[in-house]
Order: C-alpha cells, then sequence, then structure tokens
C-alpha cells in the first residue's frame, strides 16, 4: 500500500540541495576570484618589465 502523508526526505533533499549549489556557487566565486587576481598581477608585471626595458 501507498504511504500516507507527506512523502519521505522531501524537505532534507531541498535542504541538501540548496546548501550544495551555495557551496558550489561560493568556490565558483573564489576560483573566479582568484583567476581575476592572477591576471592582474600578471598584467602588472608585464607592465613593470616593459617599464624596465625601455
Amino acid at each position: 500500500m501507498a504511504k500516507r502523508g507527506t512523502p519521505k526526505n522531501t524537505k532534507n533533499k531541498a535542504k541538501h540541495s540548496k546548501l550544495m549549489d551555495r557551496k558550489k556557487k561560493k568556490e565558483r566565486e573564489k576560483k573566479d576570484a582568484s583567476e581575476a587576481r592572477l591576471l592582474e598581477a600578471k598584467e602588472k608585471m608585464k607592465a613593470l618589465k616593459e617599464k624596465e626595458e625601455e
């Protein structure tokens, strides 16, 4: 027979998915921020080298 009432685990699954999405988003933002910092540092070093060569 089918169970009556609310389905089992739907609230927990929804909460878990929400938390995991938040975690993935945070990691993605961290990665993007570090890549941006690296690009900025590369640009600075390139500018310094060009300045020294002149």
